[in-house]
């Protein structure tokens, strides 16, 4: 059932906030910050799913969120949003939106204008897709936002893209502006994404800005980014963790005057340690004083009529282009587009090594092999109601790339990869005072073979390859030839190891035998601490594998050892 709209919304003044996905491994942590330096900021900008049960489920600051409301406000920047893609979202996940949007009190709803997952499954990394800017691109993305903005109570906000390949023939903001037009929805300017289509486009930072409806925006973002260069060209890669470029505070101080309906100004400082969002929140306060301000009344559309989608836009067309399916010389902007596969590879790359980090080296490890796994049919079926994970994904695709060309070593790395998580099918018993057990987030493991010189050696490729490139300029990427000769090689005994659980991901790590045998012991039962030799004792600790039920006085002076090996 479509959502009833009010005659009027009324937007409140929010301020200077902090974005956050509430989570309490993240940095910097919102509401500590603001518990160290009251007023720092005024309100938390977080983004979570759209059903609010499952916010509550997989955000672990959710909780504090809830509580801490009614002082410090939010707005609920949601994830898996599509404003645009070969698809509708479905009107349940709307009603789900809406209905969480309501409970939080988000006065509205903001959203970049992109593809951001099909059928539920996000694009890795959450790197969406951004439409062309043109008629078709147009159409399409008008279709998505109206049946958005049809279910939900309060206004949806269109956010500008970030942009690495030139599609179609407008200027981003002109493409935005025609989109508010025929839509009547407030919009959102966040200036690094501003940025990104300047640099790829050669333009000055702040072309199209004149004839831009500044007076519809009510929210700006500005955030932390990179730019690199390839050919002639300058691109900007939309990084939150990075520093915030100097040219996107300067861009922020002559826009601000200008934005009649501004109602908030969102620092997304995600991957920001607390010192360093504190030094950037407090430039960003004295642009945007602490204060209350009128509410802002907006009319909402006048016509809530939802077109067809067309399907003119291509969306299928560009994923391929965007994950290398295609060449990128038979796509708009070739050079462009080499820049967003490139960054789209590498976040593909970083995501696959938090599960596979030995596999995707031997098998996926060069651009030619991590290509043929975006274009497989694995891959695709991801996004087409495969209903399966990237890293289950993953796996298939190697297993039917060994059975065409087998491979012992590659294959029996596989299987220790595929081993590795179910170590922690077992609780372990916790140790009680005056005893030694596992930590939670470790677990002994066994393998037929060994392949302890293959975890050594792919650390050490690694750091020396990452080192040279610094040096070079170069990724010498056939250096990880080494690397394939010692999984060919494994030792035959059976090997012991510990694994530990990271977030996300697991890590396998070579220990003494010594430590083996008495973290294979714990995983059973804890031990009494003076039973366990001292320089055992000493490398568990200090590889943050085992606990002491009793710490006071015991573990202190050995976890600062570094055992002898």
């Amino acid at each position: 059932m479509t959502q009833a709209v009010s005659d009027a919304w009324t937007l409140p003044w929010r301020g200077l906030g902090l974005s956050s996905n509430l989570s309490t491994s993240d940095v910097p942590q919102p509401y500590r910050l603001l518990d160290s330096a009251p007023g720092l900021f005024d309100f938390v900008e977080y983004s979570a799913p759209l059903s609010l049960d499952e916010a509550r489920t997989q955000a672990s600051l959710f909780s504090e969120m809830w509580s801490r409301r009614a002082d410090v406000p939010v707005l609920f920047h949601p994830v898996h949003l599509n404003l645009w893609g070969p698809e509708l979202e479905p009107v349940s996940a709307l009603e789900a939106l809406d209905a969480h949007a309501r409970a939080v009190g988000s006065p509205w709803v903001g959203n970049d204008v992109g593809w951001w997952h099909s059928r539920g499954q996000p694009f890795p990394g959450y790197l969406y897709i951004s439409p062309p800017f043109n008629e078709a691109g147009l159409a399409d993305c008008a279709a998505h936002a109206l049946h958005v903005q049809s279910h939900l109570s309060m206004p949806l906000v269109l956010e500008n893209p970030a942009v690495m390949a030139r599609r179609g023939q407008w200027h981003v903001l002109d493409f935005m502006a025609k989109l508010h037009a025929c839509t009547g929805l407030p919009l959102l300017l966040d200036l690094g994404h501003l940025f990104s289509h300047q640099l790829s486009s050669g333009l000055p930072l702040d072309a199209g800005l004149e004839g831009f409806p500044l007076e519809q925006v009510v929210e700006i973002h500005i955030a932390g980014g990179v730019v690199s260069r390839r050919g002639s060209r300058a691109f900007y890669v939309d990084d939150h963790s990075q520093p915030v470029r100097e040219e996107l505070f300067q861009l922020l101080e002559s826009v601000l005057p200008r934005c009649a309906s501004l109602r908030a100004v969102t620092f997304e400082g995600d991957g920001h340690p607390a010192e360093v969002a504190q030094l950037s929140l407090k430039r960003l306060r004295r642009l945007v004083p602490q204060g209350a301000r009128p509410p802002l009344p907006l009319r909402p559309p006048e016509s809530l009529v939802v077109p067809p989608l067309t399907g003119e836009s291509r969306p299928w067309e560009l994923f391929e282009a965007g994950h290398a399916v295609v060449s990128a010389e038979k796509v708009e902007d070739p050079e462009g587009t080499l820049a967003d596969q490139d960054f789209r590879l590498a976040v593909v790359a970083e995501t696959l090594d938090k599960d596979w980090p030995l596999s995707r080296l031997l098998l996926a490890g060069t651009r030619e092999q991590l290509v043929a796994f975006t274009a497989s049919r694995e891959y695709r079926n991801l996004f087409e109601g495969g209903g399966r994970s990237l890293t289950q994904v993953f796996s298939a695709w190697a297993m039917r790339r060994l059975r065409e060309q087998p491979d012992d070593g590659a294959s029996a790395v596989l299987s220790l990869e595929m081993l590795v998580p179910t170590a922690f099918m077992k609780a372990a018993p916790p140790p009680a005072p005056g005893q030694v057990g596992l930590v939670e987030e470790a677990r002994p493991a066994s393998f037929p073979v060994n392949l302890s010189e293959l975890v050594f050696a792919a650390r050490t490729v690694r750091r020396h390859l990452t080192a040279r490139a610094w040096a070079c300029g170069d990724l010498d990427l056939s250096g990880l030839e080494a690397l394939a000769q010692v999984a060919r090689r494994p030792g035959a005994e059976p090997w012991s190891f510990a694994v530990r659980r990271k977030a996300p991901g697991h890590e396998v790590l070579n220990v003494s035998r010594g430590l083996a045998e008495l973290l294979r012991e714990l995983g059973s039962r804890p031990r009494p601490v003076e039973s366990v030799p001292p320089e055992v004792l000493a490398e568990g600790l200090w590889h943050r594998l085992i606990r002491l039920g009793d710490t006071s006085g015991v573990d202190r002076p050995l976890a600062q050892a570094r055992p002898v090996r």
